[in-house]
């Protein structure tokens, strides 16, 4: 049989098992039992065991469950209603005024928790009511807060970046670094399409009810300061070269727990609460991990990815024509899967075929997050849609609607990395020499 039919009958033997019910990381075990058993002469079951135990043991996996912990507990805490009143002061002169709340509160609260779901439930639990009391146009509210959600993903410390660089052997440092400029791009997109659209229906944007002053400004910006020590304390270590990834993780930990319980609305209970919310979401990860491990090690043995990337390299399709088939084939993807399952089952597949025509792999990594960002707020599987629905009520496809133009401005930000590619290769050429 030839490596595209050996590929094709075993991506039907895994949709199959996802249509049944089957979770992720069994069905991706699956696949990989399957693939050594009848596609390859390893032993399968020694491959099987000597895989899981390798990866369960990984230190930069290690800041996974550390970071999605800390996500867990600023989402517990004050800190989310302190950043709307640090902010809001500030935005009301700016075309489109509160809304920029949305987008610029998903931006820092992105650089804390690395969750695009918990950047989606933290701040729309905090600018839902505020905006709509204030008589802010829905379609407004519900777009800016899922696109905006979506950059817990991209901006570090980012989990699926954790994820991408476990599975591809990639430094997570460097992988944080390359999304600092185009985590801005994405604010500033953002930013200017809430503003376009204020310009085009001044009518539709509230009038600012008040003036702030310079010095009233200032002292409402100290409720900011915890959230900026925390950022700092967690990205600052890691771009200082102080720590690593893992090792700042754990520094965020003890801060946002210490930042949470001097705001006043974190206790044992919450703690609790944050610590099995963690564990379970962290459990699910590494599963899905650990299965996506086995099958990277499986499609080594059978040589598919290696030979998919010799037939795929005789059409002679130049990177650019490449990534566009990819962009098309992982948002359908991810109309379907997580972002991490996303990530975990295409890598091993997809990352020779990339590296084939010349692609850098940590720029693709980037590229990569960001696509699934986009699969984030597509039905019927966008986590984002889900989330914010569960916050309002709201049916899931009216809000799918008000986030189209997002998904689009998410479609020109990969655009533009592909043309201009420095935009993520420069900072950590820069800064990691």
């Amino acid at each position: 049989m030839s490596d595209p039919m050996t590929f094709l009958v075993l991506l039907i033997l895994l949709l199959t098992l996802l249509a049944g019910g089957l979770w992720v990381a069994v069905s991706l075990a699956v696949m990989a039992l399957a693939a050594l058993t009848f596609f390859s002469g390893a032993p399968a079951g020694q491959v099987l065991a000597t895989t899981f135990w390798a990866h369960s043991h990984s230190w930069p996996l290690a800041a996974l469950p550390l970071f999605i912990f800390m996500g867990e507990i600023l989402l517990r805490s004050r800190l989310s209603e302190d950043m709307f009143s640090g902010l809001a002061p500030w935005l009301g002169r700016l075309p489109g005024r509160l809304l920029h709340v949305n987008v610029l509160g998903c931006a820092i609260f992105a650089a804390v928790s690395g969750s695009s779901a918990a950047t989606a439930a933290t701040v729309g639990r905090m600018s839902m009511p505020e905006l709509t009391g204030r008589g802010y146009p829905e379609g407004l509210i519900l777009g800016t807060l899922a696109g905006s959600a979506t950059l817990g993903l991209l901006i570090p410390p980012s989990i699926i970046m954790i994820v991408y660089g476990v599975a591809t052997e990639q430094s997570i440092a460097r992988l944080f670094i390359a999304g600092i400029l185009p985590g801005l791009l994405l604010v500033g997109l953002f930013t200017g399409y809430v503003m376009l659209q204020a310009w085009r229906f001044p009518d539709a944007i509230p009038a600012e009810v008040r003036q702030f002053s310079l010095r009233e400004k200032l002292v409402a910006s100290r409720r900011l300061i915890p959230v900026m020590l925390l950022i700092l304390g967690v990205i600052g270590t890691i771009y200082t070269g102080v720590a690593s990834p893992t090792d700042a993780a754990a520094v965020g930990v003890v801060l946002s727990v210490l930042l949470a319980w001097l705001s006043g609305k974190f206790g044992l209970r919450e703690f609790g609460q944050a610590l099995i919310s963690a564990t379970r979401t962290s459990c699910m990860i590494a599963f899905i991990l650990f299965g996506a491990a086995v099958l990277s090690i499986a499609m080594g043995f059978t040589g598919i990815p290696r030979n998919l990337a010799v037939w795929i390299a005789g059409f002679e399709l130049s990177p650019y024509a490449l990534l566009a088939a990819l962009t098309v084939f992982f948002v359908v993807l991810g109309c379907f899967l997580d972002g991490i399952s996303v990530v975990v089952l295409t890598t091993s597949i997809i990352l020779p075929m990339v590296e084939a025509v010349g692609i850098d792999p940590l720029w693709f990594g980037i590229y990569l997050v960001i696509v699934v960002e986009m699969s984030q707020i597509t039905p019927p599987v966008g986590f984002n849609l889900f989330v914010i629905q569960g916050l309002t009520g709201i049916d899931i496809l009216r809000i799918a609607r008000a986030a189209l133009p997002f998904f689009c401005l998410l479609l020109l930000g990969a655009v533009l990395i592909t043309v201009f590619p420095q935009i993520v290769t420069i900072l950590p050429q820069l800064m990691l020499r």
